[in-house]
């Protein structure tokens, strides 16, 4: 019976011309499909490629992947050897193939990306080495775990052929606003450089809970610092809760008092619903992605995502926080970034 299921994945596999890409393959517009939303990625056949660890040698390639990769079932991994989808410097071995240091394994697989708003990543300012964008909630800023094209860099590089792009800070996932990006190491660097000697100054508006204090409040708690780096980092979300005032949609910094009325509507998931809470930006052309329509995309036989368009895992409700990133200034050079809808006061 096992035979003749890899058999079939093996002749469904050659009948759809896989094309494998690599993170050598740019994003292109086609990728993405608008639904409900939220900016999907159209799964494709993508070569994970990692490199056996010391800890990993000694064991068989089904049982490294068993052990260290348990998002797929142990028959899965099975299969994958057995037709090839697994595979160690580029040649097919058996399912009782012990793996040595070093080696090159492969893991050729249909790749889901999470969904995220579907938002457009304006562009604020373009100049010849710097870029600076309105990065929106939800999307990450360069690819990272399961995002690859769903990322700012990767929209970019699709929609406006911009590309590298190398982003000189950090902004979460579900923070939006200001996002600078230079276009090329050098200029980089020298962002990089302001910034870890403290020459550049921050500025972020966010929707807290109760009545903010209006004189000047200064929290110098919950600062990390690293020791090999010579320098500090502070999360502005676990300073507002320090404050008493956390971000009034930030269910992982509520405190007590806040998460009961939370449940009732005040967390990223309901709140950014109400119709007094809107979250799109002004200046973004949402009302293109109304009239989408569904489009199909390859399934898979050995995929565990299929027939599915999200991964596993995703409950699909995900919203931003309301934390935004205003201005970054510096030696000699100021980027803005407006306001969003739900900071305006009406």
């Amino acid at each position: 019976m096992k035979r003749k299921r890899v058999e079939k994945e093996e002749a469904a596999e050659k009948k759809m011309e896989i094309v494998w890409q690599t993170p050598a393959n740019p994003p292109e517009k086609h990728d993405y499909i608008f639904r409900d939303g939220r900016r999907h990625v159209r799964p494709y056949h993508f070569e994970f490629i990692s490199h056996v660890k010391n800890r990993w040698a000694g064991k068989t390639i089904v049982d490294l992947f068993a052990e260290e990769f348990k998002g797929r079932p142990y028959d899965y991994y099975v299969s994958a050897v057995k037709c090839g989808r697994i595979q160690v410097d580029g040649e097919m071995v058996p399912v009782s193939y012990i793996v040595k240091s070093s080696q090159k394994i492969s893991h050729f697989v249909h790749r889901h990306e999470p969904p995220v708003m579907a938002w457009d990543v304006p562009i604020l300012d373009k100049e010849d080495d710097v870029v600076t964008v309105w990065k929106p909630a939800t999307v990450p800023v360069h690819p990272c775990g399961q995002y690859r094209k769903n990322t700012v860099v990767g929209v970019l590089q699709a929609e406006h052929g911009l590309a590298p792009l190398f982003p000189v800070h950090r902004l979460d996932r579900l923070v939006s606003g200001l996002l600078i990006l230079a276009r090329n190491a050098t200029r980089a660097d020298l962002f990089r450089q302001e910034i870890e000697a403290g020459k550049v100054q921050k500025q972020y508006v966010a929707k807290v809970f109760g009545v903010f204090p209006e004189d000047e409040q200064i929290v110098d708690v919950n600062v990390n610092y690293n020791a090999r780096e010579g320098r500090s980092t502070v999360e502005i979300r676990v300073h507002l809760q320090y404050t008493g005032h956390p971000i009034a949609n930030d269910i992982l910094y509520l405190s007590e008092n806040v998460t009961n009325r939370s449940s009732e509507g005040l967390n990223a998931d309901r709140a950014a619903h109400s119709p007094n809470n809107c979250l799109v930006p002004e200046n973004n052309s949402s009302d293109k992605y109304e009239d989408s329509t569904e489009e199909d995309f390859d399934i898979d036989p050995m995929c565990t995502n299929c027939p599915n368009l999200v991964p596993k895992g995703y409950d699909g409700h995900e919203e931003g926080l309301w934390l935004h990133c205003v201005q970054y200034s510096g030696s000699g050079w100021v980027y803005q970034c407006p306001y969003p809808d739900w900071a305006v006061l009406t």
